[in-house]
């Protein structure tokens, strides 16, 4: 379990509302790219929080759930396939990152504003103190919150367009670059939500470049 150090050092210099944020979905050659961040109370900590990505799809479920009861504060922001492609991943990440943030929601849907942002390898242009920890999601039980929450939204997601652009299996890869999602995507082309930007190397030669 990752655990409060962090949050606790910022808390001994006087910051209180002390959020994590974190993404999923940068490496992916389908769909948007997810930012979560959350507020979570330190006194009531949830035991098994970790990176999400080392939980299984059910034990991220579970926590997920508990994390959505015991969270002070919830935001989300998402960047598609033509903005990521337009201004590349890295910034389409800081700026679903910034969204997040600027979303941030008590469960009653009142706004709050963090007094500090931790977040998970990058820095945000954002008039707020914060610090970037490197795998922070292993780090930080705000971050690893954080990239619960990201993740499972996403996930989510995925099950719509696994329905909304079938035949490239994005219920079950997510819509990262398998075997089978590159093999459909040289049998059938991109999708008008893939990122065209991350498939040249794929499609060369293909016919379906564009």
């Amino acid at each position: 379990m990752t655990d409060i150090k962090f949050e606790k050092d910022y808390q001994a210099q006087g910051f209180q509302k002390i959020v994590g944020i974190d993404e999923v979905g940068r490496g992916c050659l389908f769909g948007d790219v997810v930012a979560a961040c959350v507020l979570m109370p330190l006194d009531d900590l949830i035991p098994g929080i970790r990176d999400s990505k080392k939980l299984t799809a059910k034990k991220r479920e579970a926590l997920y759930d508990q994390i959505r009861d015991r969270a002070l504060a919830i935001g989300l922001g998402q960047l598609g396939p033509q903005e990521i492609d337009r201004i590349n991943i890295k910034e389409a990440t800081r700026q679903a990152m910034v969204q997040a943030l600027e979303n941030l929601r008590t469960p009653e849907g009142t706004p709050l504003e963090a007094d500090f942002v931790l977040v998970d390898a990058e820095s945000l242009a954002i008039n707020l103190p914060q610090a970037a920890l490197i795998g922070g999601d292993d780090l930080s039980y705000s971050i690893a919150c954080a990239s619960i929450v990201a993740k499972v939204t996403r996930d989510r997601l995925c099950q719509d367009w696994d329905q909304a652009y079938p035949g490239y299996d994005l219920a079950k890869n997510k819509g990262y670059g398998t075997k089978a999602h590159r093999e459909a995507l040289l049998l059938k082309g991109p999708s008008p939500y893939h990122r065209q930007t991350f498939l040249k190397k794929i499609l060369r030669g293909a016919g379906h470049e564009k």
